[in-house]
């Protein structure tokens, strides 16, 4: 099928949009080469001091590795319970499979600022406050519909008439999920994957709730530093955090297409 010509209009849009998005980055990256000791724009000098400071603070350091960690052991947790979730609900189809569809994604329909408010009053009676388990918990909140949406509707385009000819040559069901199913579903894997590791690795709402002094994630150090101080290392730390975010979304164009991912 042909695909229909974009219109001068929407393109001018969608140009604007992505204007508006990357306008932050105007200020933010000439700030992050700054070499006064507050942030001004435009700067009246120019240093790359504050990327060498990023590593020299303790702080920001640990909050890195914790978010690191927090993230990768997220997107790993939501794999493992969405995978399984969306394929007994596509392909098993219970009875009320869109209810329950719409009872695991609710979560993405409040304000997280709700949701973090909640997990706070639940987690204080259960010990979880400025914890990495209650983190995880936390996390999972919001990464697992994202991962269940993705996947569900990976899985709901394929073509189950391969899986169905695997069968009746005599394939078991997990050989089918295994050998058929999961290498058809690579390009909803590696997007969610990398969904659930961004959402996870940025969230600042819920961890603001579930931090303390034990624990704290780098978005959250973030938060704090710039509280207490105005110095351009959070911008310095922001262009860095740009970069990783591109570094990841041309993993996933390089690896399986943009399009394939997340549109269908």
């Amino acid at each position: 099928m042909d695909e229909r010509p974009v219109s001068l209009t929407l393109k001018i849009l969608a140009g604007v949009m992505f204007a508006f998005l990357l306008a932050p980055l105007i200020v933010v990256l000439p700030i992050s080469f700054s070499g006064d000791a507050f942030m001004t724009f435009p700067p009246t000098s120019w240093s790359l001091k504050w990327y060498p400071a990023i590593f020299a603070n303790s702080k920001m350091t640990a909050a890195f590795w914790t978010s690191l960690v927090l993230a990768t052991v997220v997107t790993t947790i939501s794999l493992a319970i969405a995978l399984p979730a969306a394929y007994a609900l596509v392909r098993l189809k219970p009875a009320g499979a869109e209810v329950l569809s719409s009872l695991f994604t609710a979560p993405l329909l409040l304000p997280t600022i709700v949701l973090g408010l909640a997990i706070l009053i639940v987690f204080a009676r259960l010990g979880l406050l400025a914890t990495f388990p209650g983190l995880v918990l936390a996390h999972l909140v919001v990464t697992l519909p994202y991962a269940l949406r993705v996947l569900t509707t990976a899985l709901a385009t394929l073509p189950i008439a391969v899986e169905e000819a695997a069968s009746t040559l005599g394939a078991s069901p997990f050989t089918v999920f295994r050998r058929i199913t999961l290498p058809m579903m690579k390009s909803g894997l590696i997007g969610t994957t990398a969904l659930c590791f961004l959402v996870s690795f940025d969230e600042v709402v819920l961890s603001i709730f579930m931090t303390g002094p034990r624990i704290s994630t780098l978005p959250v150090a973030m938060y704090h530093h710039v509280e207490q101080q105005a110095d351009p290392l959070v911008a310095a730390l922001s262009v860095l955090l740009v970069v990783l975010s591109l570094v990841v979304v041309l993993v996933v164009d390089r690896t399986s297409g943009l399009a394939k991912t997340f549109v269908k």
